[in-house]
């Protein structure tokens, strides 16, 4: 009898709140029976065993699993135990350390449901789809099972709320590398990019965390009126850097210095003597520009831009006239070409004066015959 009021006496000790540690004696599919060493055996349903859905105890504990568990209810008949109020409580210590902190942390999709992703955080955690990734994300399937690097952004004990986000460190990692780049990187630098956005003045290429400027004025050695033109959202292209502004955070690219120049081997394009045909570009007091290839002009001077004397170009020559033009002299280095149209006008007038006396002797001697048949008849 003394034995007995004993451990009715240690029954009756434990309270509501207290830890305990026992041994999983049974498994069964709804519930574990915990020795914790009184004369029954302790319960813990199912619904106490994880913050998390779960369809089996087997699925958290195995027989023999040594747990910390917490009490729930103590009457005569019966002890029930919480593994999760034990898991809930330490859990919500280290999130709230971690959100003092920003530390980033790693957890388990443990579930797709409607608006995010659940995580198993020793708690129910949940990330929203928009705190996922820093892109769209149609179908969040794939991410089940996954371990993804966290931060806590929002807790509420009280709500029992743990609100975290994939999103942030990706950001938080993106910023470092944008940062570390900014310090690195240097005008006349060459490097790969990815154009992400296009615009009328011109296109933004992603040079590994940062977006620079691609003017249209740098697309091409030729005019161009739209940058699409030029170049796709999502192509890879290689810039060079002109100029950086870290204050700003602001860099300027080039595509066109990345690419040969329209003067680049022009010697072996156009040679001296070579007629080729152009289009006037501009009309200035000393001549007129013609463009003979994209982006390569030469200068008519005015002086051989007709045979006979002209006061100004524009009296002979208009802005968007085909032309046919001589080649005087090719300067790559200079990127300078002198052109002639009188040159060819005047080699059109001799081949015509040749042609004329040829035909002149030719009809001259014809015309003899039939000037001397006819006064033969009047004889």
């Amino acid at each position: 009898m003394e034995e007995m009021n004993h451990e009715i006496s240690d029954f009756k000790a434990l309270n509501i709140g207290d830890q305990v540690t026992g041994k999983v004696m049974k498994v069964e599919e709804k519930q574990v029976l915990v020795d914790i060493g009184y004369k029954v055996d302790a319960i813990v349903p199912i619904s106490e065993l994880s913050s998390l859905h779960i369809e089996n105890a087997s699925d958290v504990v195995s027989e023999g699993d040594e747990l910390t568990l917490k009490v729930k209810k103590v009457d005569d008949e019966e002890v029930v135990l919480s593994k999760r109020a034990v898991d809930a409580d330490k859990a919500w210590e280290e999130l709230e350390a971690k959100f003092q902190s920003g530390e980033n942390f790693e957890a388990v999709v443990k579930d797709v449901v409607k608006g995010g992703l659940v995580v198993d955080v020793g708690l129910r955690g949940f990330i929203p789809a928009s705190l996922v990734e820093t892109h769209y994300v149609e179908d969040f399937a794939e991410y089940k099972d996954k371990s993804l690097s966290l931060k806590v952004v929002e807790l509420d004990r009280e709500q029992n709320r743990v609100i975290l986000s994939h999103r942030a460190v990706i950001e938080e990692q993106d910023e470092a590398k944008k940062q570390q780049l900014f310090e690195s990187i240097e005008a006349g630098d060459v490097i790969e990019g990815t154009v992400q956005r296009i615009t009328d003045f011109g296109a933004f290429v992603d040079v590994g965390g940062i977006d620079g400027l691609v003017h249209i004025s740098q697309l091409s050695h030729q005019h161009v009126d739209k940058a699409s033109d030029v170049v796709e959202e999502g192509q890879t292209v290689k810039v060079k850097v002109l100029s950086v502004d870290r204050d700003n955070e602001r860099v300027s690219l080039s595509l066109k210095e990345t690419q040969p120049g329209p003067w680049e081997n022009i010697e072996s394009k156009i040679q001296p003597g070579q007629v080729v045909e152009g289009t006037v570009k501009r009309l200035v007091n000393f001549g007129a520009f013609v463009e003979v290839l994209p982006g390569v002009e030469g200068l008519v001077h005015i002086s051989q831009i007709a045979t006979e004397h002209i006061g100004t170009p524009q009296e002979v020559l208009e802005v968007g006239q085909e032309v046919n033009v001589k080649v005087l002299d090719v300067n790559e280095a200079e990127k300078r070409m002198s052109l002639s149209i009188k040159e060819i006008e005047a080699e059109q007038d001799q081949q015509d004066i040749k042609q004329y006396e040829k035909e002149e002797e030719s009809s001259g001697f014809q015309l003899g015959d039939i000037l001397g048949d006819k006064l033969n008849k009047y004889k």
